[in-house]
């Protein structure tokens, strides 16, 4: 088990989302998180890519993204190609979350 003072920017670095959607806004929520998976799981790096959901109560449900990244190298070359690919899209996620009422709470993680 890797000690904080082992820990190098080659360890993978694991990205986990946390968001609460509201039983209305779950299918396009899903729908554009399941687009958003294929995309990443073709960028070099991305080691495992997963979308995982729990039921709340019976208006809202949780959803849970967790993408493993090889190295920091990877996930910030992996976020400079989703920016871009968002770019020519004209996606904008934050809005997109906003528009449906969702909220999130996102961040990276390592090994402890």
């Amino acid at each position: 088990m890797p000690t904080a003072s082992s820990v190098t920017a080659s360890a993978s670095v694991f990205r986990i989302d946390t968001f609460v959607v509201a039983a209305d806004a779950l299918p396009t929520f899903i729908e554009q998180v399941r687009r958003i998976q294929r995309m990443l799981s073709t960028v070099p790096g991305c080691q495992q890519n997963l979308v995982l959901t729990q039921a709340g109560d019976v208006r809202e449900f949780n959803v849970i993204t967790l993408v493993e990244w090889v190295s920091t190298e990877a996930m910030v070359a992996a976020k400079a190609v989703m920016q871009e690919r968002y770019a020519e899209e004209g996606f904008d996620p934050p809005s997109f979350m906003q528009r449906l009422g969702v909220r999130a709470n996102m961040g990276l993680y390592r090994e402890a």
